[in-house]
């Protein structure tokens, strides 16, 4: 049973989640507002939260970006009313793990929850090898203080962009399609141009990791494949 926190002004809404939530075996918390999110997240940590992009008094962008920034690495999903694709970059440039644009079917949600939930499992049963810091030249990175090196210093990460380069540095010469690393870093299978998820990621990461973006030497793009981390 996981404890998941469930942010929407919208009571019908919300109560038809919860219910769901519940009857999944899940523990819900609810709260209508940003400011109620915040002060519901800091009090009692949950597992997952859910939450609602346009809110009273705080809006879910804002909740994501405080949260993230103290420091709070709970799997974030963001509902969305609006089909657009600044949206959907703006929640994952701030933090947010995955995002769901209204209206929505339960089982599209629960599934989505699942796989969040899972991702977690698996990060937190990890094995000593899979704990092992990886290094490359300068790039250092340590999965169980979750905790990026660059050249002594620290690199800030959203976890997503910490998640996808753990994982291809993990597999480093193996060449992964989109829809592979949706699978294993998100946790599910994405359909259509949901796939660009992918591509945004690495372009941070390269912003990030790499000496030149344009000319990136450690996340490989792979021709008619998708990337690899140097072998």
């Amino acid at each position: 049973m996981a404890k998941i926190l469930l942010v929407d002004d919208e009571r019908i809404l919300l109560d038809t989640i919860k219910y769901n939530l519940s009857k999944a075996g899940h523990q819900v918390r609810a709260a209508t507002d940003g400011e109620e999110a915040l002060n519901a997240a800091r009090q009692e940590p949950p597992d997952l939260i859910i939450l609602d992009v346009m809110l009273p008094k705080m809006d879910g962008f804002e909740v994501c970006r405080v949260l993230r920034g103290e420091g709070v690495v709970t799997p974030i999903l963001m509902l969305t009313a609006r089909d657009e694709e600044l949206d959907k970059l703006l929640g994952l440039e701030l933090g947010a793990d995955d995002y769901l644009t209204k209206p929505f079917s339960m089982r599209e949600l629960l599934a989505r929850v699942k796989a969040l939930l899972r991702r977690v499992e698996m990060i937190q049963s990890g094995n000593e090898a899979a704990a092992k810091p990886l290094r490359e030249g300068s790039l250092e990175v340590d999965a169980t203080s979750h905790r990026a090196l660059l050249r002594g210093e620290p690199l800030h990460l959203k976890p997503k962009e910490f998640d996808l380069l753990t994982f291809l540095m993990r597999h480093r010469g193996r060449a992964f399609s989109r829809d592979q690393l949706l699978e294993q870093v998100w946790g599910y299978e994405y359909a259509g141009d949901t796939t660009r998820t992918v591509d945004v990621h690495v372009r941070w990461l390269r912003e990030k990791v790499e000496t030149d973006p344009s000319r990136p030497e450690l996340i490989e793009t792979v021709r008619g494949v998708g990337y690899r981390f140097k072998g």
